[in-house]
């Protein structure tokens, strides 16, 4: 089950995106990481300036365990440094993802920011690919 909105009345009136079952975990992960692929079937939390990405996870899973991965739709996802409203972002270390500088690896971009955060808050992201 999606572990995101509503909060409060106050949310954004959107979903989670699809849902990629039937993949395994490579090391531990924790709902809400941003996932890269990490071998034949298998997820991993992101790295710094990953291009493999592939989604967030709906689900917490040891290394080993089967877990669901959303694909697209609005996310909340893990600062790393300030991120700001309207910033696009990139997969960061840990899972967590990072504001993007335009023309620099544009293949780590995940999706654009729409509210804002200070590390280790949550920010909610229109996720773009």
């Amino acid at each position: 089950m999606p572990y995101l909105l509503p909060r409060t009345t106050e949310d954004w009136a959107f979903g989670p995106g699809s849902m990629l079952s039937g993949v395994t975990a490579s090391a531990t992960i924790t709902a809400g990481q941003l996932l890269v692929v990490s071998g034949n079937g298998t997820v991993a939390p992101s790295t710094t300036n990953s291009t493999s990405f592939v989604g967030t996870a709906a689900n917490s899973a040891a290394s080993g365990a089967p877990v669901s991965v959303w694909i697209g739709g609005v996310q909340r996802l893990t600062a790393s440094g300030t991120v700001t409203a309207g910033q696009t972002v990139q997969a960061a270390a840990s899972g967590a993802a990072a504001t993007h500088t335009d023309g620099t690896l544009d293949a780590a971009v995940v999706g654009v920011a729409i509210t804002t955060a200070t590390t280790g808050n949550q920010f909610d992201c229109l996720m773009t690919r």
